[in-house]
């Protein structure tokens, strides 16, 4: 069995050093992993790799280059940094060669200086240590404690052109501590302490102006006050006096320089100084990075990205030497639409410069990247494609009937909808729609239809989505799929101010307005705002949507609410034949622990509900002929329920097991066989149990253990070469798929996933991909470490 990556989905961290870029590499904490992307891909193909290792949230990271070789560093909440060397293997092109334990808290910050071969990390222990690395060898250098006592959140180091390195830090205080590295024992001394931001720093960064040992060198620092103030360091002890020709401008710098500040040793001493206030974002900023240069003797540029929704570059004009904005990227964030409800806001975490510096990215709240790349002739920055994934724990996966989406959703309290961009003979996958942003964790969905699916929330209730022109024109035009007939479907919908229901809206031509409402009297009832209007171009993209447009116009509208359930909503599964709909939620009682069922014609209740557990139902499965219904509970049984003959919707307990497993059971599937009814059930006891139902009434036919609890199983669709194939999700991310012969009753063959094909955490959904166009078996795969992966599988 050959299993090969075919993509790979996963947000960012929120962290403003979770992320560097070098030559063809953009590494990025995700959740606990460390994600490979190349941003200039041509095909677009995403995220190549995760990189597991780490056991919780990743929050550093950095590339190192020495000679052919590469190395990642990354620091972590679980309080380790580790080192990767690059390696051969294409499905895991790092792998982990230290693991350094010195901290007591977690690494907030790294900072490299390949010239010395050392580098520094930051942690929420308050203390920094200043590591020696070689590529084979790691050692501790230097531990700093940070008095007085502050987290640090960011560090930058270089070389001064005396040749004397020289580290400034700074976090959760309104001061920058700068460090110089003595001559006589290498040590890192305190020589001086920056003042004037008004709130805590984000970012550091330095940059040397010029070519030559008696260039200066420039410190940029991004604080939460909103402004980003650019320091000076030049060669000497006396602070230079601007003798500009406009007095009354040397007079406001003096002003604003405060105080000189000195800095190194007896024979290099240099002068630090207030360079330029830099004011224009609205919001805090998290990161400032000077921008790459090749030839110094270009002026630099810095890149600052902002909680605004925005990122700026920041250049000294020619003539006059004021920092000024050159270029603003991003969103207006007062357009309405911009809210917290849409996920637009929350602004930019991390803004980086391409190594050639023709590129810029940032990562947003969502955790979606953005690209744009600067367009010389037209002298503007251009948005390109970007990549997306969940920030939380993927709670959920189902493929559309037809197999031609994947819906996955999160505790993040989003709804995203993955699918093929096919142009030429290129194949990827893409986020091509984000049908529901909401305000409660969501747990469970499934498919009605093509163009309907049920999704479950903490809320206690259930909504129902109908799919846009806008989504099934984008599916039409990007993935081949069949048009549906879109007469009866709205053009797209949005969230109201203050609301939860994604409502439909109509588009309009675009030489049209959108006209006010007025009542039967004539008079006007409600202006509709500008902002709101949706032209019908705007829908109608050639490319997988940017994040702004997929979090603004590809929302589906709600189609129903489903009530009834007194708790989080815990499971769904719909009927094949999309005509009925059951639900369970969470419970500790008899009353609370049954199946409700609702018929999607009327979208009334079936009374009564159905009972039998005692606990939560933790999975529900229908039937291939949608006869029976299979649930499975944290009370350790499983239950059928028959439907009655001549109905569509009633149905009546028949079997259930009150001690099908020893420990609580997670999930179940029904197996497409010629052999009967066949199904299983996994759980925590470290097992899958295959069932035959027939008239006599159910056996347990095989037993399939493992050395894990077994968090979520998933039957192959149809049969192939009479072999019916189980895929096992396990607690500890690992993904194996077994073959039964036709009968189910022995385990013909068992293949585990490599495992850097696999999640790192907790299997939480494993859906099959019906009617797979390829020919081969293609499997998504849903886990705990906040990443969404579709292997393919040949046999």
């Amino acid at each position: 069995m050959k299993v090969e990556s075919e993509y790979i989905a996963a947000g960012g961290n929120r962290h403003p050093s979770s992320a560097d870029w070098a030559t063809g590499l953009l590494a990025f904490g995700a959740g606990n992993n460390i994600a490979l992307w190349n941003p200039d891909s041509v095909q677009n193909e995403g995220i190549n790799a995760l990189l597991s290792g780490h056991t919780d949230s990743v929050n550093a990271v950095k590339i190192w280059d020495i000679s052919a070789d590469r190395f990642l560093i990354s620091g972590s909440s679980d309080k380790t940094i580790k080192i990767w060397a690059s390696s051969e293997n294409k499905s895991s092109p790092f792998r982990e060669i230290c693991c350094l334990e010195g901290h007591e808290n977690s690494v907030n910050t790294i900072a490299i200086l390949p010239e010395k071969g050392i580098f520094v990390s930051g942690s929420a222990d308050g203390k920094i240590k200043i590591w020696k690395f070689s590529g084979s060898e790691t050692k501790l250098a230097q531990t700093i404690s940070l008095k007085p006592r502050i987290l640090p959140l960011t560090t930058a180091i270089t070389l001064l052109p005396s040749g004397q390195a020289i580290l400034a830090l700074a976090g959760t205080s309104s001061v920058i501590q700068i460090f110089t590295q003595s001559a006589t024992n290498d040590q890192f001394e305190l020589q001086a302490t920056l003042t004037g931001h008004e709130g805590w720093i984000r970012s550091l960064d330095f940059v040397q102006e010029t070519v030559g040992s008696q260039s200066d060198v420039l410190l940029a620092s991004a604080s939460q006050d909103k402004y980003i103030r650019l320091w000076r360091l030049r060669k000497g002890t006396q602070a230079p006096v601007d003798a500009s020709e406009d007095p009354t401008l040397a007079a406001t710098k003096s002003s604003l320089s405060n105080k000189a500040y000195q800095v190194g040793d007896d024979g290099a001493k240099y002068t630090i100084t207030f360079e330029a206030l830099l004011i224009g974002h609205e919001d805090w900023i998290y990161t400032a990075r000077w921008m790459p240069r090749t030839d110094l003797t270009v002026s630099p540029s810095l890149l600052s990205a902002s909680a605004d929704n925005s990122l700026a570059i920041w250049a000294a004009d020619q003539a006059s030497g004021v920092w000024v904005c050159n270029a603003r990227l991003g969103e207006i964030s007062a357009q309405k639409g911009s809210t917290t409800a849409t996920g637009s806001t929350g602004g930019f975490w991390i803004g980086l410069w391409q190594p050639d510096a023709r590129s810029v990215v940032s990562l947003g709240r969502t955790g979606s990247w953005r690209k744009w790349t600067h367009d010389q002739t037209n002298d503007m920055w251009m948005q390109q494609i970007g990549i997306s994934g969940h920030t939380q724990e993927v709670q959920s996966i189902a493929w559309a009937p037809d197999g031609s989406y994947l819906l996955t959703t999160s505790s993040d309290q989003t709804t995203r909808l993955l699918a093929e961009w096919k142009r030429d003979e290129i194949n990827t996958w893409h986020e091509i729609s984000r049908p529901q942003i909401h305000g409660y964790d969501l747990n469970c969905i499934d498919s009605l239809t093509r163009d309907r699916f049920i999704s479950g929330a903490d809320e206690k209730l259930l909504r129902v989505f109908n799919k846009p022109k806008a989504v099934d024109y984008l599916l039409s035009k990007l993935s081949g799929v069949e048009s549906t007939n879109t007469a009866d479907l709205p053009d797209a919908a949005n969230i109201p101010v203050l609301g939860l229901s994604n409502k439909a809206i109509t588009a309009v031509e675009d030489d049209e307005n959108a006209k006010d409402e007025a009542d039967a009297n004539g008079y006007e009832k409600e202006a509709v705002d500008p902002a709101s209007v949706l032209h019908k171009s705007t829908l109608e993209l050639d490319q997988p949507p940017f994040e702004d447009h997929l979090a603004r116009h590809t929302l589906w509208p709600e189609h129903e609410k489903l009530y009834g359930h007194g708790y989080e909503i815990s499971a769904v599964a719909a009927s094949h034949d999309g005509s009925v709909v059951a639900t369970a939620c969470k419970a500790s009682s008899l009353d609370h622990a049954v199946i409700r069922l609702y018929e999607t014609k009327e979208w009334r209740e079936i009374r009564p509900s159905l009972a039998s557990h005692t606990l939560t139902v933790t999975s529900l499965a229908f039937s291939h002929d949608d006869k029976y219904i299979l649930s499975v509970g944290r009370d350790r049984q499983w239950a059928i329920f028959a439907r009655s003959e001549g109905t569509l919707s009633d149905y009546q307990l028949v079997h259930s097991n009150p001690k099908g497993h020893s420990r609580m059971i997670l999930d179940c599937s029904w197996a497409a066989t010629k052999a009967g009814l066949i199904y299983a059930t996994a759980g925590r006891d470290k097992s899958v149990k295959i069932w035959r139902l027939d008239q006599n009434g159910t056996e347990c036919i095989l037993t399939i253990p493992a050395d894990q609890p077994i968090t979520a199983i998933s039957f192959e669709p149809g049969m192939k070469d009479d072999v019916i194939r189980l895929a096992l999700g396990l607690e500890a991310g690992d993904v194996t798929v077994v073959s039964l012969n036709k009968d189910a009753t022995q385990l013909a063959e068992s293949h585990s996933l490599d495992r850097s094909l696999c999640p790192s955490k907790a299997i939480t959904s494993l859906r099959w991909r019906p009617e797979c166009a390829s020919g081969h078996l293609q499997l998504a795969i849903a886990a705990e470490d906040f990443s969404v992966r579709l292997v393919n599988i040949k046999a």
